[in-house]
């Protein structure tokens, strides 16, 4: 069975790539799509690739989806949807999507899910994440905060508790801490609560959450009393209209950048990008196959270009080969991964 695959890989690898793409949103996210990318006609399209998950890798893979209707030659929609990584997973265990976006790896209870509907998944590590910690521009008081001032916010026994800025430090002023963050379905609410709280989907819940990046990126411009978290690229996109703040672990503050994420001074807000795809998928829609072997062709530049951090070569290029050979699992056995470096994630690619 085996040798079958690896053989029908290698003909698929063959094939041309595909012709017309759609990309855009669900309906909580504002449709993007690229002047080109007008649906083709009913008679033309021959199968559609669904993506859905999170908004982080998002940007991502929303760009190689208008690269690749670009450059493609058979006919092919592909939908790029938001529900945030559990959501994502949700929709791609029960066998409704082809590739998942995801904010950090699958957990124990979306593997048991996949198990129950016999939903095998490779998972392909995409880009490197710093996690932004955001307030308003009128801020003049924070430049920094440590991940125990991030805790004294977030944590579950704040709610109705912790309402004011000098409630976290003494020397900020006496003004409403109005908070915004991803919702309870987004891998970044996952990966922000375990690292900052100390448990996964541990938080308060008197703020204001959205899958949405591009709905917390607004709301924190129109409050000056903001502070939220989202992924490193929305921060870039909209750093005219919005301040970063320096994340102090107990070793200093440091600002979220591509050179203190590769040097692994960023942390416990450094993490890893995802998409899983269903090797099923692959085998009986060559296009799912075709589609993803671009997408970690591409992958490099895109996630330079959207201001997340490019992984090294070798770490795409053992996606190509678990990719080309069917090689469905993980690497992270369904538990919460802290603290992760770019070498760390090559080591643990190397051990599906």
């Amino acid at each position: 069975m085996k040798a079958r695959l690896q053989k029908l890989a290698f003909a698929l690898g063959l094939l041309g790539l595909v012709t017309s793409c759609t990309v855009g949103s669900n309906s909580d996210t504002q449709t993007s799509q690229s002047p080109s990318a007008t649906p083709a006609s009913s008679s033309e399209i021959i199968s559609t690739i669904k993506i859905d998950g999170s908004s982080t890798v998002f940007p991502i893979t929303q760009i190689i989806a208008k690269d690749y209707l670009a450059t493609s030659k058979n006919r092919v929609n592909v939908t790029v949807d938001i529900s945030g990584t559990g959501g994502g997973f949700k929709k791609f265990c029960a066998g409704e999507t082809d590739i998942s976006n995801a904010s950090r790896p699958i957990n124990e209870d979306e593997m048991q899910l996949c198990r129950q509907n016999n939903i095998e998944y490779i998972e392909l590590a995409v880009a490197f994440d710093a996690l932004s910690v955001i307030v308003n521009p009128q801020n003049d008081w924070a430049k920094d905060i440590t991940v125990e001032e991030l805790k004294k916010m977030w944590e579950p026994a704040a709610e109705g508790k912790i309402t004011r800025w000098n409630q976290v430090r003494a020397s900020w002023p006496d003004k409403p801490l109005n908070l915004f963050g991803p919702g309870k379905d987004s891998g970044t609410f996952d990966y922000f609560t375990d690292a900052t709280v100390g448990k996964s989907k541990a938080s308060r819940n008197d703020y204001t959450a959205s899958e949405d990046d591009e709905k917390l990126v607004e709301g924190i411009t129109k409050d000056p009393n903001a502070l939220g978290y989202f992924g490193y690229a929305y921060y870039e996109k909209h750093k005219a209209k919005l301040k970063v703040l320096a994340v102090d672990n107990g070793k200093g503050p440091v600002e979220p950048s591509v050179t203190t994420v590769v040097k692994n001074q960023y942390q416990p807000l450094s993490r890893p990008l995802f998409i899983y795809v269903n090797p099923a998928s692959g085998k009986n829609k060559s296009e799912v196959y075709q589609f993803a072997n671009y997408y970690l062709q591409k992958a490099p530049s895109v996630a330079s270009q959207v201001r997340y951090i490019a992984l090294p070569d070798q770490i795409y290029q053992i996606g190509k080969v678990h990719l080309n050979k069917f090689k469905v699992g993980t690497a992270y056995g369904g538990q919460p991964q802290l603290n992760l470096t770019i070498g760390e994630v090559l080591r643990k690619q190397k051990q599906i």
